[in-house]
């Protein structure tokens, strides 16, 4: 990163992480290269993505990401809250009645017109539509958790935001 970050780029990325090591040591090298890396070009991290990881490594000067977490995930019936659960396998038998939304206080058009207990009918009905509504749902929570980010950001509360976010869940 000493030798890449002295070219005039217009951003500069770190890939081949999160496949294989620890969360710790994925965090000690990104500690180790950030300093390399120039402030005002945008950072990128590649393929890593759980939220709290994200939020982690946003305290650590990434700027942006991808993962196929979201996606993967909600294909499998794995569907991320804002509630202390963290995430939910709807797949469970505990939501086969469950009426409420996904999350309560998501605003995706997922939580606002179908039941916890309907996306896991289409699951266990082999329903393609359950795999589309979780993506959906996922996608959605992640894009509002960078919005999250930002506005802590820009408020100077990212400090109270990461803590309550990493510890909660």
């Amino acid at each position: 990163m000493k030798r890449i970050g002295e070219l005039d780029l217009p951003g500069y990325a770190i890939g081949g992480l999160a496949v294989g090591e620890t969360t710790q040591q994925m965090y000690d090298i990104i500690d180790a290269v950030e300093e390399f890396m120039p402030e005002d070009k945008p950072r990128y991290l590649m393929g890593v993505g759980t939220p709290q990881n994200i939020i982690e490594c946003v305290a650590r000067g990434i700027d942006f990401f991808d993962c196929v977490m979201p996606a993967r995930n909600g294909r499998h019936g794995k569907l991320y809250t804002w509630g202390s659960e963290g995430s939910i396998n709807i797949n469970n038998e505990k939501y086969k009645n469950d009426s409420s939304p996904i999350d309560e206080t998501c605003a995706c058009p997922v939580c606002k017109d179908f039941s916890r207990a309907y996306i896991r009918h289409l699951f266990k009905s082999g329903e393609l539509l359950a795999m589309r509504l979780a993506v959906m749902h996922n996608l959605f929570f992640y894009n509002t958790l960078m919005e999250r980010i930002r506005e802590a950001i820009e408020d100077g509360s990212f400090d109270e935001f990461r803590e309550q976010m990493t510890n909660d869940k």
